[in-house]
């Protein structure tokens, strides 16, 4: 089992989500399966993008994804999120997954990163250019 050092939240970066794990959430060892942990970790770098978009994006590369330490039912698991860069379609995100666990003594643990890039997307799915920042 790893190690339980207590961490410092990433700088910069924005609570884009936080959920508790469930049972439903479990691989056929206990923990929680690495794809529930992806999906949300998709769903919290879209937030950032389509808030730089300025409208739809869509997900077109994993650029990099980092498991740490398992999660496990219970840990309430908090998703940090920030543009990295921008192209003039796309939108690189850099997501931090941090697990608190133990409630009687909490602790809280980075769990995963991830890098993820998005495209601006139009009603018709073709990509579009980023807005001008105000």
């Amino acid at each position: 089992m790893s190690q339980e050092v207590p961490v410092s939240l990433p700088r910069g970066a924005h609570a884009a989500l936080r959920v508790m794990t469930m049972p439903a959430d479990t691989n056929p060892m206990g923990d929680v399966f690495g794809g529930w942990i992806m999906a949300q970790v998709d769903v919290a770098g879209s937030i950032p993008a389509v808030r730089r978009a300025r409208g739809r994006v869509a997900t077109v590369a994993v650029n990099s994804f980092l498991f740490k330490q398992p999660v496990s039912v219970g840990d309430i698991v908090s998703f940090y999120a920030c543009v990295a860069r921008e192209g003039r379609t796309s939108v690189t995100v850099d997501v931090e997954v941090y697990a608190e666990r133990h409630p009687e003594n909490p602790v809280v643990v980075k769990v995963t990163e991830a890098q993820l890039t998005y495209v601006a997307v139009d009603d018709k799915g073709e990509k579009r250019l980023l807005p001008p920042l105000p």
